[in-house]
């Protein structure tokens, strides 16, 4: 059995290592495509894998249909839009993401971007405090509850709203339901973003949501850059010009927000949220266990096509 790493932006040494460990004590191989800089690389190397762990790397029905052997894909992290979906299902392969593992990770980011947008990005100017200020997560899984947890150090009021979590676990957490999204962005001074990119989500955070917040609120994303209708962000903040919009994921029109915006806008050049040695040892073990597992005992709980 030949489980591939193939990771155009590599593991730390020490994720690889211990993925190699669970792979091995399993009795597998294991095989490494790190920074590889062309499509065809990825083709030849998956060609006789039965297994591959990803990161942002792209499986689509090319790669499916090279990977003849392939039973299993998993993506180490939250988010799995770089895998079709639809082709890994058609060609009989489970797919796979690695929930949880870098959640805490992506959390401290969201503050830290909180921190230097409320202190005007750190230009020498004088801010204002998270303290006391309404904070309201825009789905509250893993990595929204990690939020709450540390925003409540800083003694921050949070809502929450998440049509697929039950008031009592938000209550459990300390958090505030609502019950529509118009309902949070009308609320609260800083909304932090962790919905995933749907058919139902694409260009949903748009000028009449965005719209509703206080003054001075703050847009916080996270989550994924296509959530966002960035032509009528950029029209909202042409006309409030209160509104700041922080973000882990670098718009399409970066220059464009970068050109209008400069004292109020901040992405970072690359996705940082999971960048962090231990969210990077975390999810890489983590899918090589469920890989074995998968293996081992036809466990499935973390698949996520049909």
């Amino acid at each position: 059995m030949k489980i591939l790493v193939a990771t155009e932006k590599p593991f730390a040494k020490v994720a690889v290592d211990g993925i190699r460990e669970v792979v091995e004590n399993a009795g597998y191989e294991l095989a490494l495509l790190e920074k590889y800089t062309d499509k065809q690389q990825l083709l030849n190397a998956i060609a006789d894998a039965d297994a591959v762990i990803i990161r942002s790397d792209i499986i689509d029905a090319e790669v499916l249909d090279a990977a003849k052997n392939l039973k299993i894909v998993v993506r180490a992290g939250a988010g799995y839009d770089n895998i079709d979906l639809a082709a890994a299902t058609a060609h009989k392969v489970v797919a796979m993401n690695t929930p949880g593992q870098n959640s805490n990770a992506v959390a401290e980011l969201a503050l830290g971007l909180m921190v230097m947008a409320v202190r005007n990005m750190y230009n020498g100017t004088s801010g204002t405090e998270l303290m006391g200020k309404k904070l309201g997560i825009h789905a509250f899984g893993n990595v929204g509850r990690n939020v709450a947890r540390i925003a409540k150090g800083f003694g921050m009021s949070i809502y929450a709203y998440d049509a697929y979590c039950p008031d009592e676990a938000m209550t459990a957490a300390g958090v505030t339901p609502v019950h529509s999204a118009e309902e949070l962005y009308k609320t609260c001074d800083v909304v932090s973003l962790h919905i995933p990119a749907t058919d139902e989500t694409k260009n949903s955070i748009n000028k009449a949501l965005v719209g509703l917040m206080p003054k001075n609120g703050l847009l916080v994303n996270t989550a994924r850059k296509e959530v966002i209708n960035e032509d009528e962000l950029i029209e909202l903040m042409q006309e409030r010009t209160d509104i700041k919009y922080v973000a882990d994921v670098m718009p399409a029109a970066d220059a464009k927000f970068r050109t209008l915006f400069a004292d109020r806008y901040f992405a970072t050049p690359k996705k940082m949220g999971a960048q962090t040695a231990e969210a990077n040892i975390n999810a890489g073990i983590a899918a090589a266990k469920q890989i074995v597992d998968f293996f081992t005992t036809g466990n499935t709980r973390f698949q996520v096509n049909k």
